[in-house]
């Protein structure tokens, strides 16, 4: 199995969440975009360039916030046990 092929399949819940984001994105933007200049193409345009950049942007502050989580517990796990009275 590929390294790519393997790396998404390890991160398939993120990507789907990605993709339902990126998707929520375009349109609010595309939305704003629309009552902000009253054209479409540009509308289209501006909606499809800033939510790519931020799509990408998401998946990695994602990975980020698993790996920090993924440290915390294990922080947590090896902690030594306060005893009272000792």
């Amino acid at each position: 199995m590929s390294s790519i092929r393997r790396s998404l399949q390890n991160n398939r819940q993120t990507l789907k969440k990605t993709a339902s984001y990126y998707l929520i994105h375009i349109t609010v933007a595309a939305m704003v975009a629309y009552a902000v200049t009253g054209n479409l193409i540009a509308s289209l345009t501006l909606s499809l360039l800033e939510p790519t950049v931020q799509a990408f942007a998401f998946f990695f502050h994602e990975k980020a916030w698993q790996r920090w989580n993924a440290r915390a517990s294990a922080t947590v796990a090896t902690a030594p046990v306060a005893v009272p009275g000792r």
